[in-house]
């Protein structure tokens, strides 16, 4: 069977890495298309960089602040937001959070892993 046929084991990736110290981990991926879980636990700070795609965070458990170029969209289980491709970002405001993020892969671009 191929393995994009498989089924995307979020939860138990997100349950892992709570029960760790957090971190991003893929899920998925094929060309044009990155699916990760990141979970995010207080006190460690959210040091993401701005990215080269677009890319859609969704919250599957906790709440924040996404900040988006200075602006705070307030998150919470269920909610999801758009970043545009070289936005800055980064969450605050958390105490433990886990988001599903999707990146749209431009044509041919593939991530540095």
């Amino acid at each position: 069977m191929s393995p994009h046929l498989l089924p995307v084991e979020v939860e138990e990736v997100r349950r892992r890495l709570e029960a760790g110290n957090g971190g991003y981990e893929i899920v998925h991926v094929s060309p044009g298309l990155e699916v990760g879980v990141y979970v995010l636990v207080a006190p460690e700070p959210d040091r993401q960089q701005p990215h080269e795609d677009d890319e859609l965070y969704l919250v599957l458990a906790g709440q924040g602040v996404l900040e988006i170029e200075g602006q705070p969209v307030h998150l919470a289980e269920g909610q999801a937001a758009f970043v545009p491709a070289g936005a800055d970002h980064r969450f605050s405001a958390y105490e433990g959070l886990s988001v599903l993020v999707i990146f749209a892969r431009g044509f041919g671009h593939a991530r540095a892993q």
